[in-house]
């Protein structure tokens, strides 16, 4: 997943489209892992059901807060930790979704500063 340096050509637009493909399927994993982790976790430490412990960690995952109280102690740890834990991965989920389209931008940016200069 390495990108081209400033001293190359712009890649084309297979290899690109090829290199979006793996960073969103890295995103989807991490989303993916993210999810379970507090899909199980809810349902563990609050014991609620499968379906509510999903729901619950899908709406702190992307920041939309919590859906329902916590009951236990252990459940209000989990939901601290997850929390945390979920303010730093959407972030760097959003982070490596949008590299490649970000280093392609400043790329094609880069290659127009160095013809305008040669000329």
């Amino acid at each position: 997943m390495k990108f081209e340096t400033k001293k190359q050509k712009l890649a084309s637009y297979s290899h690109f489209a090829k290199r979006m493909g793996k960073y969103t399927l890295f995103a989807l994993t991490l989303i993916s892992f993210s999810v379970g982790i507090g899909t199980v976790g809810y349902h563990y430490f609050d014991h609620i059901s499968w379906l509510d412990s999903f729901y619950m960690a899908s709406m702190i995952l992307t920041g939309m807060g919590p859906v329902s109280e916590m009951t236990t102690d252990a459940a209000k740890w989990f939901s601290s930790f997850y929390a945390l834990y979920s303010g730093v991965a959407f972030l760097s989920i959003t982070a490596v979704f949008f590299a490649p389209i970000i280093h392609r931008l400043l790329h094609i940016l880069h290659i127009e500063d160095e013809e305008n200069e040669e000329e």
